[in-house]
């Protein structure tokens, strides 16, 4: 079920990792007119980055068009229409034939499907997954990003070897549909989320899949007593707001604390992920592979897919390992300290000794090509995973689908602000762009601090005791109590008023 639905991240992956290659083809340059004479370096850096940075645009926006159409129609059928979405986009850019505007059309509508996608994936496994495996189950999500940005930088390096002509791009463009074909195809044989069968009042529905999914019969207790607890969470939601409208949501998520603080850190945690530097790594390895004296296009593909398969070994280490046990937040401490030092090395190396035209790449460099590398693995250790695993796994039910969609949607943002700006930082932030590891490398090392005094440790907690974690059921006992108090008192047959004792609950 999780593989199923994590085709929807491989969406994002496969094109970061097309993309970044495809903008180097000697053909496709001279098709859309980059040019390649060194002293046009900022106006191919310019057009590359609109290039890239179109599709985040449209991702944006994705994110919450999907969120509507994931209340409205459910999961299910929200991750199928945008699977559809960007098979058009796919082939749009496909068969743009050397028209820019018709390149940003397409890249600007795969992004609505790509966007609502990853918006939707982690949403989906967490509402089916057991909280004993949530984590690694959510963090498949990340592995089939990195598996499809591999995948993507290996159909580049096959294409400049074996094909000629148009074919060397337009082959990589057109494989960006691939799996959302498969996205789509899997997807028709899944079921929908039980939660979200619950909150549309589906009971039946809703017993019915967590029995399928969890592979015991409908009246076993363990499926009874996560049912309850579904069931009591809607409940207390209903009562601290009742509506469901989107001003209900937005009110219930920015006016209860609890809910204020989830929101807020699901947004944080995600412009901390894209402020790593990892995708300006991602969607322009071969320019950096190229800054750090590698020589020759198949050279530079043929490292950037090196590149991605270290993303997609140690991220399924994660998930096989640690995923579970090592818990979100050490995860999130040690790799913040781990990738600042690897970025800021690489910074050190260009601004010290950098590469020299002509010459052999000497043994710092070569350290210097191993710290991508490292940074790579660090980063699906952490900040890759784990982010998706925790902004998916706090909010209320009733507020999931909204608040994944707006931290899906700042993660967008900040992506093609990373996409739009790296190319410059490496054109003019320095001698070969250092500048711009060097401030990545702040930003990974300020993401300790922030992780040690904002992020509480969720590991092993279901769903419904997320509530617990942030305070929200204590407002709910509050608002009870102060219902009874406020009806606690009646006249007995001798005229005398009968105080009530105030009700008190156990959680189980």
């Amino acid at each position: 079920m999780a593989c199923s639905a994590c085709f929807g991240g491989m969406l994002f992956g496969f094109d970061i990792g097309t993309i970044g290659g495809v903008l180097t083809l000697p053909a496709f340059m001279a098709k859309y007119g980059l040019p390649s004479e060194p002293e046009r370096q900022k106006e191919n850096a310019n057009l590359s980055a609109n290039i890239a940075s179109t599709l985040q645009a449209g991702c944006f926006f994705g994110c919450f068009l999907a969120s509507w159409m994931a209340d409205k129609y459910g999961r299910k059928a929200a991750l199928v229409v945008n699977g559809f979405i960007t098979i058009v986009g796919c082939v749009i850019q496909s068969c743009s034939f050397g028209s820019i505007a018709s390149m940003y059309v397409g890249r600007c509508i795969a992004g609505v499907g790509v966007g609502g996608a990853s918006m939707v994936v982690p949403l989906y496994i967490s509402e089916n997954a057991p909280r004993a495996i949530r984590g690694g189950l959510t963090g498949i999500y990340q592995l089939f990003i990195a598996s499809g940005t591999m995948l993507a930088f290996w159909v580049n390096y096959g294409s400049i070897l074996h094909l000629k002509g148009a074919a060397t791009y337009i082959v990589p463009l057109a494989m960006q549909a691939l799996p959302a074909v498969v996205l789509v195809g899997c997807m028709l044989l899944n079921k929908e989320s039980p939660r979200w069968l619950a909150k549309a009042d589906r009971w039946e529905d809703a017993s019915r899949v967590l029995a399928r999914i969890r592979n015991l019969p409908a009246t076993h207790p363990y499926v009874e007593a996560e049912l309850k607890d579904i069931s009591d969470q809607l409940e207390h939601e209903r009562m601290l707001i009742g509506g469901a409208t989107l001003k209900d949501l937005l009110r219930e998520m920015f006016t209860i604390p609890g809910n204020r603080k989830r929101a807020l850190i699901s947004i944080g945690l995600m412009i901390c992920q894209q402020m790593t530097g990892t995708n300006a790594i991602n969607y322009y390895a071969p320019q950096i592979f190229k800054n750090l004296g590698l020589k020759g296009t198949s050279t530079n593909l043929f490292a950037t897919g090196i590149y991605g398969v270290v993303k997609m070994v140690t991220c399924a280490a994660f998930l096989v390992f640690a995923a579970d046990s090592l818990g979100r937040r050490r995860s999130l401490l040690w790799t913040s300290i781990a990738q600042g030092c690897a970025m800021l090395y690489i910074g050190l190396y260009v601004r010290i000794s950098p590469p020299v035209a002509g010459q052999e790449v000497p043994p710092a460099g070569y350290f210097a090509l191993v710290c991508i590398f490292l940074f790579a693995g660090f980063f699906q250790w952490g900040w890759g995973p784990v982010c998706w695993i925790y902004v998916s796994e706090i909010p209320t039910a009733r507020l999931r689908s909204l608040n994944v969609a707006i931290a899906a949607a700042t993660q967008w943002l900040f992506n093609f602000v990373v996409a739009r700006a790296t190319p410059n930082m490496i054109a003019t932030v320095g001698k070969a762009g250092y500048g711009a590891f060097m401030i990545y490398s702040c930003f990974c090392f300020s993401m300790f601090f922030f992780v040690w005094f904002l992020i509480p440790e969720t590991k092993g907690l279901s769903l419904e005791k997320m509530d617990d974690l942030f305070g929200v059921t204590e407002l709910v006992k509050q608002i009870e109590v102060e219902r009874d108090g406020h009806a606690g008192t009646e006249v007995g047959l001798d005229g005398k008023e009968v105080v009530r004792e105030e009700r008190r609950e156990v959680l189980p």
